[in-house]
């Protein structure tokens, strides 16, 4: 066995294997530490979130899904539309799913009162997400800027409503004949023209079943444009 003298102190290989060891072992159980910290650490945000989501968001969920729900029944039941948008207005001021739906039926109660600015502000704020619904909206609330006279403003959320749609036979057709309405208005009967052109070309169907003569519209646009 091969041996070093250090001094007056003689070490075998051995000895300084154990002592290596030990080092390692010193570290292994430090950062074993470290990691048992790290795991209470994450053991207690996870219980937190467990705790917010049955203690306090579900009961709050539940809350106003029940408001909104109370509100429907009140604008069904009794047609009551000012009380039933009292009611979507309180459900608004929350945070969850039915807060941004109560403040698509807040903007729909506040227009139908005339109250354009108003329902601008709650529909400024809904979250358009759904393929039908959030166009609508973006639709209505081109409806509060004309009511307004914003006309631009209009312009572009009809265009927004228009293009969230997509090819909607129903509905971005409709949408693109009020765009239409705005740029006869304006004078851009250029403009006009186009929208109509387009309404024919594409949407055949909604033509059959449209109040409106598109075809007569497109003519009378294309005279005024020089075309």
């Amino acid at each position: 066995m091969s041996k070093k003298t250090t001094g007056e102190e003689t070490r075998t290989s051995i000895d300084d294997l154990n002592d290596s060891l030990t080092g390692i072992s010193a570290k292994v159980q430090k950062n074993m530490k470290v990691l048992s910290i790290i795991g209470i650490v994450i053991a207690l945000i996870v219980v937190a979130v467990i705790v917010y989501i049955f203690l306090v968001k579900k009961p709050a969920v539940n809350k106003q899904n029940n408001a909104i729900a109370q509100a429907d029944r009140e604008m069904l039941m009794t047609g009551n539309d000012s009380i039933a948008t009292a009611m979507y207005q309180k459900v608004a001021e929350g945070s969850y799913d039915a807060a941004n739906r109560a403040k698509l039926m807040t903007a729909i109660g506040l227009y139908n009162d005339g109250k354009y600015d108003e329902a601008i502000k709650y529909l400024k704020d809904y979250s358009a997400g759904d393929a039908i619904i959030g166009p609508a909206a973006l639709s209505l609330l081109g409806d509060c800027y004309v009511n307004t006279d914003k006309l631009d403003d209009a312009i572009a959320a009809y265009k927004k409503a228009i293009s969230k749609s997509g090819d909607n036979e129903y509905y971005t057709p409709l949408f693109m004949v009020k765009l239409a309405h705005i740029y006869h208005e304006q004078k851009k009967y250029a403009d006009e023209a186009d929208i109509y052109q387009q309404i024919v070309d594409k949407y055949p169907a909604y033509l059959q079943n449209s109040y409106f003569n598109i075809e007569k519209d497109l003519e009378r646009a294309k005279q005024l444009a020089g075309k």
